[in-house]
């Protein structure tokens, strides 16, 4: 097939914007030859199961999903009855940008609370950690915590830990939205279980498509008394894929040599050296008016511009506001973002921005 798109063509919208890593492809390669038995009784969801035990210790169980709004739906669901509620951060991809789908589809009322960058904490929770017994009151019985955040910030183990004994004393069961976990992996340079299962998390989702992936989430039970029915919620949510061996074989991929690692920790390098530039910029004068609105702990740059730059700047590169009340934007890196992607970006808005 013909190229349809410009391959020259870079921006900072989005992780998912990215292609696949070579890597990733390769794998799906590797698994697509002869026939292999469907709905994942094949030797590659097998394989994905002994890797996820592997990092995350024995009696985990992983359910591969095609998406991260799936894996949210379907693990919540997992872990409340038709009358649970969850508890977390008003700016969570479950309360924001998942269409009502945890709603709509799955039944859960979210409590979402306010945050200033986009952590909970056990002050935070108890805000809407309370009512139980009344029957008027959906009942909170999950905390759902994203890792690294929506707004690119990062849970230490011990904020988690903290979060995980707050909520367990009260009865209730963490979820992690892992959509963007192997960033927060790589920034906090220690295991994927140093601040999932060993921190108390009950379900996860860990994310592949932002980090190299064609498609492809798992939802993994760390908990199982935290879980009921994922067989069939999956097949009831149009989760269940019929060719799993192709979802899996890309974790796989990802997971068993560390390459989830290295693109993070690419991606990762690609935003600091995007923030260390502008504030070179700032300081020397190349750059004017450009201030930070969010510390830069993972792959995601949150920033104000003056009026009117980020349109202008958007007809080089693609980028999404976040706050556009506040002319603030959001600057995302991936796997593939290099080093002349970032100088080309921040030589153009020091241009904008001096712009007489």
């Amino acid at each position: 097939m013909t190229t349809l798109h410009d391959t020259t063509v870079r921006g900072f919208a989005s992780d998912n914007y990215s292609g696949v890593h070579p890597e990733v492809l390769a794998a799906i390669a590797a698994a697509n030859d002869g026939h292999q038995i469907a709905y994942g009784e094949d030797v590659y969801t097998a394989r994905l199961q002994e890797v996820f035990v592997r990092h995350l210790g024995e009696g985990v169980e992983a359910f591969p999903v095609f998406n991260g709004t799936g894996a949210n739906v379907v693990g919540l669901q997992s872990m409340l009855p038709r009358w649970g509620a969850v508890i977390a951060a008003s700016t969570a991809h479950i309360n924001v940008d998942e269409g009502g789908a945890p709603e709509r589809v799955a039944g859960i009322k979210i409590l979402n609370v306010p945050t200033d960058d986009g952590k909970l904490t056990p002050e935070l929770i108890d805000r809407e950690a309370w009512g139980w017994g009344d029957e008027h009151r959906a009942q909170p019985l999950v905390v759902s915590i994203t890792q690294s955040t929506e707004l690119g910030t990062l849970y230490t183990p011990d904020e988690i830990r903290a979060i995980a004994d707050h909520v367990h004393a009260r009865g209730m069961r963490l979820h992690l939205d892992g959509a963007r976990i192997s960033n927060a992996a790589a920034a906090l340079d220690v295991p994927l279980r140093a601040f999932t299962r060993d921190a108390g998390v009950d379900v996860m989702s860990f994310g592949g498509t932002k980090n190299g992936a064609m498609l492809g989430e798992a939802v993994v039970v760390l908990d199982p008394a935290a879980s009921e029915g994922l067989l069939f919620l999956r097949k009831l949510n149009m989760q269940l894929s019929s060719k799993m061996r192709f979802v899996s074989a890309q974790l796989v991929a990802l997971l068993e040599d560390d390459l989830y690692l290295r693109n993070a920790r690419h991606a990762n390098a690609m935003a600091a050296r995007l923030r260390s530039s502008v504030e070179a910029g700032l300081a020397d004068g190349s750059i004017r008016g450009v201030a930070f609105s969010q510390p830069t702990q993972a792959n995601g740059v949150f920033a104000t511009l003056p009026d009117g730059v980020a349109d202008r700047l958007r007809e080089s590169f693609r980028f999404y506001d976040w706050d556009a009340a506040k002319n603030e934007v959001r600057w995302m890196c991936s796997f593939d973002t290099s080093e002349s992607d970032v100088d080309a970006f921040v030589a153009e808005l020091g241009r904008l921005t001096t712009a007489g």
